[in-house]
């Protein structure tokens, strides 16, 4: 018989101590808790065991739930919460998960609402998560506001994975967010995930969920299967998509594709708007971003915009829901971050432009791959190692400057942007320089980025070696925290008009396959020089992301 009640400081399997619970709904129980094997933090989340309709020798939860994390680790990307043990008692399932950045979102609702624009931002996340786990044919079928976890930096996460044991098992959890065929005991699909992922947008923008708990779950069941979705009064653009997913019969719910366009506009119209930042209450304080993202989208070269690369895709299709509408165009080909004619292009002087890119936003790459060719030793002095300085007085001969990118950095006096270029999947680069000025920097952002900043890098120096005249590696690539982002540093030198150049390019994440870059190029006999170290230094340490 389980019993009846679990207390704090209580260790299962003999491991895993509870320390507080942090939510309980419907037939699941979150728990803050330490491994204390190892001495680190991990969510413990004890669920109502499923029934197993129809199955004579059911396969074990705890076989089940690490099978389907087996899967979906590499397919998502970081998106799921790493699954560290499963433990089976009589009636419940714990299932012990590394602990998610930032909150599950039933943090965010009882409060103030969610605006439209985050509201996007976190079912693009869940989206992505959705889309990679049913192209892996797993449902999640248990999905509800617990089992999303969300930080301010745009990092989402996905739990709870592989606890529905089969398609025709009812739901046991969070029924007010089951979709109208779960409530009738239907078998579940990837729409009902779909539907879901609806409700939990409309709960965040109406401060309210679709279907009030009735207090017992068959009450509830039967208010989703029989309710009419009442229209949301606080969606603004989001509207439209909401209600797409929100269709009763699961065949007229809009696809994913459509749900995704959709998503990605108001994001990106909410990118565009020309309103400047606030200004920077502290300028070289902490960067206010997180993890992912990393090397970056581009083939970096000196500091232009570059060419795309032939094996991308230079458009996505659209496909057009009668339930959506938005007004949504085909997205067509966007520039590429990066695969530039490096060095031919990072010591123009004057604010002429580069030679522009196009093609389509990159993909970063997942695994490394070994760069080939010689690599020459790094010079004895090491490249500046930027650190945080006090106060918030810029340094005399420069001068912030903020994009309405929605990034700020301290330049030179006289430096402007000599070149902007930005792709339909929000990706920009940005680059500054001075006439007369050999030296660039450029700011890329970038939206489609693998989990490992090196390997980013790695992945894109062969195209930076075929397009750059003089390219050298300098050294080896190295990891590096940026502000307690994930990133990493590489340089090389590459000749532009019979001058030598050098180039930094730091790369780091900040979450949901979203990263920037700062590379910094300068003839390589000022590399040492104090004035290029002091630039560097300025550079790294005033540089501010917005919403990111």
């Amino acid at each position: 018989m389980a019993k009846a009640q679990d207390s704090p400081g209580e260790l299962i399997a003999g491991r895993y101590r509870l320390l507080d619970v942090f939510l309980r709904e419907e037939g699941r129980a979150l728990w803050h808790g330490e491994d204390t094997a190892f001495g680190r933090p991990v969510v413990l989340t004890r669920s109502r065991a499923a029934e197993h309709p129809g199955e004579e020798k059911p396969e074990p939860a705890a076989d089940r739930i690490l099978r389907t994390a087996g899967i979906l680790g590499p397919a998502c990307h970081g998106g799921v919460a790493a699954v560290l043990d499963v433990v089976e008692e009589p009636g419940f399932v714990w299932t012990v998960t590394e602990r998610p950045p930032g909150a599950p979102l039933t943090d965010l609702l009882g409060h103030d609402l969610v605006d439209h624009v985050r509201a996007a931002a976190i079912g693009l996340g869940v989206l992505d998560v959705l889309t990679s786990a049913h192209h892996e044919g797993v449902v999640h079928g248990e999905l509800g506001p617990s089992q999303v976890w969300a930080d301010e930096h745009g990092t989402v996460t996905v739990t709870g994975f592989g606890l529905k044991p089969a398609a025709a098992a009812p739901r046991v959890t969070a029924p007010s967010y089951a979709s109208p065929e779960q409530a009738r005991g239907e078998a579940t699909t990837p729409a009902a995930d779909l539907w879901t992922l609806g409700a939990m947008m409309y709960a965040l923008v109406e401060g309210r969920p679709l279907v009030q708990d009735r207090g017992d779950p068959e009450a509830t069941l039967r208010a989703v299967d029989r309710l009419p979705v009442r229209p949301p009064r606080s969606a603004g653009p989001l509207a439209p998509a909401i209600l797409g997913l929100l269709r009763w019969d699961p065949v007229e719910r809009v696809p994913e594709a459509v749900v995704r366009e959709a998503l990605t506009r108001i994001l990106r119209q909410n990118f565009e708007e020309v309103t400047p930042p606030e200004p920077l209450p502290d300028l070289l304080g902490p960067l206010g971003d997180h993890r992912d993202g990393g090397g970056e989208d581009e083939g970096p070269d000196g500091g232009r915009a570059g060419r795309g690369r032939g094996n991308l895709p230079a458009a996505r299709p659209l496909l057009l829901g009668a339930a959506l509408t938005l007004a949504v165009a085909a997205v067509g080909t966007v520039v590429l971050m990066g695969g530039l004619p490096g060095g031919s292009d990072a010591s123009a002087s004057g604010p002429a432009p580069s030679r522009a890119a196009t093609g389509a936003p990159t993909a970063g790459p997942t695994a490394s791959a070994a760069p080939t060719g010689r690599t020459p030793t790094a010079s004895p002095k090491p490249s500046p190692s930027p650190s945080r300085t006090s106060g918030t007085t810029l340094p005399s001969g420069f001068s912030l400057y903020q994009a309405p990118q929605g990034f700020a950095v301290a330049l030179p006096l006289g430096w402007k942007p000599v070149e902007t270029q930005s792709s339909d999947d929000l990706a920009y680069r940005v680059t500054f320089g001075a006439s007369g000025d050999p030296r660039t920097l450029a700011v890329t952002y970038s939206t489609q980025l693998g989990p490992d900043p090196v390997a980013v890098w790695s992945a894109l120096e062969p195209n930076l070696r075929a397009v750059s005249t003089g390219y050298e590696r300098v050294g080896a690539i190295q990891p590096v925290t940026y502000r307690g982002l994930k990133g990493a540093d590489m340089e090389w030198y590459s000749v532009s008009g019979g001058v030598r150049m050098r180039t930094l390019g730091r790369g780091f994440l900040i979450g949901g396959h979203r990263g920037f870059s700062l590379r910094w190029t300068t003839p390589a006999d000022d590399w040492d020089s104090a004035a290029n170290r002091r630039a560097l230094k300025v550079f790294f340490d005033s540089f501010r992301t917005g919403a990111g």
